[in-house]
């Protein structure tokens, strides 16, 4: 597998630099040089395959000989245990549940993924691999359980202090052995641009082995793939063939990693991207400007991304052509206020507990819907427990959620994390005092 620079198309790069490196030095993303084509009788019959041999033949198809299929095989049986059932709520709309992994979020396919391909391209006596990561939310707790006690490997997570929930906080701050919390005094955008700063920082990369497990990097991209052919292999099964993806979108590596899938092949009739008020990629689906704005706090702080740094992979994706991006993405932004509601309503009307993300991509479900109706399934995609989210749903529904196992114990244990204010010098700084 080779892969170029989003900013320059003659780079090429192998799939274990991008890896490690995450970021090109022209602070552009990597991407495939080529986006292989499935098998048509592979999709054809695609209701046959589990998740983990569905999994399996994309990866695959993308990393190619660059991980022998055998040991490729036994990195996606180890990170993929778990399952991504779609659930119908009526005879038209569904919902695919992300959240059965260990830290109850969709990020989990990515993190898990990430950290064994990661191992694998390891090797005994390398230097000690620093893993930087920024999260607004989901992205830490999942980071933090898949390289938890991984030897080699240190996780040093960046997260907006005051902009997370407590069972969130909870999963990046009380994990230990390698893994490390900052509590970034500003925003995730903040938090996002210390970790881009320090991989573009000569000096920090000549003391440190760095890399990023942020959905920049393209191991966290290509599992998040592997749900979007399994919810289209469990909707083959019930005689549907039409589906509309309805995803919650923040920094927009979700729904680039659904796109990715439609690039290979799942036959995907279309997108639909649901944002709460940080709306940069709607506007500029409106009018073709893209103006990024500083992040705004709501409900779904997940998504409360104003720059969002996946959105130039969807574009190079399309080559760049705004008219394209229309016809293959919808894109609808709701307030909190709506978020309630929709999340009320969920429970009443169908006695579904859904959190706040899950709220937006089902309101954006319901919009497209409105707009262009059809015989098709609408989707929309959950991508985290409700049990995180105590603070923004109703106490009367929340009282109703049953919580995973594991998660009464987190609020057990001591809060591990370092203060810091975003600033470079200061980040810079602990790493290097602290390597």
């Amino acid at each position: 597998m080779k892969l170029y620079s989003t900013n320059n198309k003659d780079l090429r790069v192998s799939f274990q630099e991008a890896v490690f490196n995450s970021l090109p030095a022209d602070r552009g993303l990597y991407m495939p040089e080529v986006i292989p084509q499935l098998d048509a009788a592979f999709i054809r019959n695609i209701q046959q395959y589990s998740l983990p041999e569905i999994a399996f033949e994309v990866s695959r198809a993308l990393i190619g000989d660059d991980i022998p299929a055998g040991d490729l095989k036994a990195i996606v049986a180890d990170a993929i245990n778990f399952d991504a059932p779609v659930k119908f709520l009526d005879a038209g709309t569904a919902v695919l549940e992300l959240f059965h992994g260990p830290s109850y979020a969709f990020k989990d396919f990515g993190a898990r993924f990430m950290s064994r391909v990661m191992g694998y391209f390891s090797r005994e006596g390398d230097a000690l691999l620093d893993v930087l990561v920024a999260t607004s939310g989901d992205t830490g707790g999942a980071v933090a359980s898949g390289f938890l006690g991984v030897e080699g490997t240190r996780v040093t997570i960046l997260y907006p202090k005051g902009k997370v929930s407590k069972v969130q906080e909870e999963q990046l701050t009380t994990n230990g052995q390698n893994i490390r919390a900052l509590e970034v005094n500003g925003t995730f955008d903040d938090c996002q641009m210390l970790v881009k700063t320090a991989f573009n920082d000569t000096e920090l990369n000549g003391e440190l082995r760095l890399t990023s497990a942020n959905s920049i990097n393209i191991a966290r991209l290509i599992p998040q793939t592997f749900y979007y052919f399994w919810a289209y292999a469990q909707l083959k099964t019930q005689g549907v063939n039409d589906v509309v993806f309805s995803v919650p979108s923040g920094n927009f590596g979700n729904i680039g990693a659904g796109l990715l899938a439609y690039k290979m092949g799942l036959p995907v009739k279309h997108f639909v991207a649901g944002t709460n008020v940080n709306d940069t990629v709607p506007r500029f689906l409106k009018d073709g400007r893209y103006e990024p704005r500083p992040s705004v706090q709501t409900l779904a702080n997940a998504m409360d991304v104003g720059n969002p740094s996946n959105w130039v992979r969807i574009q190079d994706m399309f080559d760049n052509d705004l008219q394209t991006l229309r016809n293959v993405i919808s894109s609808y932004t709701f307030t909190d206020e709506e978020t309630k509601k929709a999340m009320d309503s969920l429970y009443t009307t169908f006695g579904y507990i859904a959190c706040p993300h899950t709220a937006i991509a089902y309101l954006a479900a319901n919009a497209y819907k409105q707009a262009y109706p059809g015989e098709y399934a609408s989707v929309f995609l959950s991508t985290a427990h409700p049990c995180k989210f105590p603070e923004a749903i109703s106490s009367d529904v929340f009282e109703h959620v049953v919580l995973p196992k594991g998660a009464e114990v987190l609020a057990g244990k001591p809060k591990l994390a370092t203060p810091m204010e975003p600033d470079y010098a200061v980040f810079k700084a602990y790493l290097l005092q602290n390597k």
